[in-house]
């Protein structure tokens, strides 16, 4: 038996809303026909208590803190897969059996390299350029080169689509990267995975190869995991609106990566690493800087997040592989005690506990990626491939929806009311 939700409006005019329960018993109150029936709409800032669509690929319980992609925990994938193997689930639904991630990932290294022409197109772009400025710009110029998949038609059609974009990314990012220092690039080597491929093109020199730890490969791996998908946030959010209006995969995801770019999304570790570094070279304690934050002189950054309302799982998975992988890089990083200590404090006192500060995804995140050899610029970069596979997942979701509109949200207009136009003269 279908629910519903009455809402009783001024007078005697009211109208049923249909609930909607997901697979989490998750309840929604549908207001699609609201207006067209009352004439009134909703408003909700930021979308905090919005609905856009119904999906099934990933779910978050922020009081408990709970991530799942497609149903499986966050903590077996990022202990037992791939990114690899991770992104072919996220984006066709399941686990692939050998033959399945075998062909994926021969997909991957095939469209690995990139066309020479747009490998040139690096030199038109100032070294000193921000590296997401560069990656956004040659996604969209990798649809040039391969106007076939601009108009996809059939899902061998968009499996091609989604491996050129998911392989191209990370050699767009190395190869940005290295213009940024002055080094030539290194072309990716089909017999590498992904990961060390990635290694391998940002940090060989042109007379010895990068041969990474593998440990540092498999927290790269979970780096990547872990950032691979996240539910409506801005960026996936926004690809999925770009592609609503029926544009391609690759100018959807290009628009993923600028919102991406934003400070309050994508940059958040940078901050955490500045917060950090200030601690350190400053004279104020941990436990001065903490009394700070309470007193609202400072802002803890790397704590509490928009959904979590527990201890973020991404943050324990991190902080594990960071202790791990540093003592054996031989890295002796000043800035990952001082993080512990700052977590210790915060989980212990009850400002904290009572606002729910729990440590998120970007408290460790960026420990582990400078250890790794990461230069701060590439830290969004890095989050941008990870999301990738979660970008291209909601815009097929979107693309396969017959019932799919483009989006286009309602406002309540607050500017003056109508008014006639004064001829210059009389201004």
């Amino acid at each position: 038996m279908s629910q519903s939700a009455q809402l009783k409006l001024s007078g005697d005019k009211t109208i049923d809303l249909p609930v909607v329960v997901g697979s989490e018993n998750e309840h929604a109150l549908d207001i699609g026909k609201l207006r067209s029936s009352t004439g009134y709409i909703t408003i909700d800032p930021a979308y905090g208590n919005t609905g856009s669509c119904q999906s099934n690929i990933c779910f978050i319980n922020g009081e408990e803190g709970i991530l799942r992609y497609r149903g499986y925990p966050i903590q077996q994938l990022a202990e037992n897969s791939t990114f690899v193997e991770t992104a072919y689930m996220l984006i066709w639904g399941e686990l692939p059996n050998k033959q399945q991630l075998a062909e994926w990932s021969g997909l991957l290294t095939e469209h690995a390299p990139l066309h020479e022409g747009l490998r040139f197109a690096f030199n038109s772009t100032p070294p000193q350029g921000h590296p997401m400025a560069t990656l956004s710009s040659m996604i969209n110029a990798v649809s040039s080169y391969h106007p076939e998949l601009l108009n996809i038609e059939s899902d061998d059609g968009f499996k091609v689509a989604a491996a050129k974009l998911l392989s191209k990314v990370r050699t767009i990012a190395a190869f940005s990267y290295r213009q940024t220092v002055g080094a030539p690039v290194r072309y990716p080597k089909p017999d590498f995975d992904y990961c060390t491929n990635f290694l391998h093109m940002m940090f060989s020199k042109p007379y010895s190869s990068f041969e990474p730890d593998p440990d540092v490969v498999q927290a790269l791996n979970q780096i990547f995991i872990l950032h691979a998908d996240h539910e409506q946030n801005c960026s996936t959010s926004t690809v999925r609106m770009v592609g609503s209006s029926g544009a391609n995969l690759f100018a959807s995801c290009a628009a993923g990566v600028c919102a991406l770019w934003g400070p309050l999304h994508g940059g958040a570790n940078v901050a955490v690493l500045d917060m950090l570094g200030r601690i350190y070279s400053g004279k104020t304690s941990v436990k001065e800087f903490m009394e700070k934050v309470k007193s609202k002189e400072e802002k803890l950054m790397g704590f509490g997040h928009r959904v979590y309302k527990n201890f973020d799982p991404r943050a324990k998975i991190l902080e594990e592989s960071a202790k791990k992988v540093l003592p054996k890089l031989g890295v002796k990083d000043p800035l990952l005690a001082i993080a512990e200590e700052l977590k210790d404090i915060a989980l212990a006192d009850e400002y904290f506990i009572e606002r729910k500060l729990y440590p998120n995804v970007d408290f460790f995140s960026g420990i582990l990626m400078r250890a790794i050899g990461i230069p701060i610029n590439m830290f969004t970069v890095m989050f941008a491939i990870g999301r990738m596979p979660g970008w291209i997942a909601h815009w097929y979701e979107v693309f396969k929806d017959p019932n799919a509109r483009i989006n286009r949200p309602r406002q309540v207009y607050t500017g003056p009311t109508e008014r006639d136009y004064t001829p210059m003269d009389k201004r």
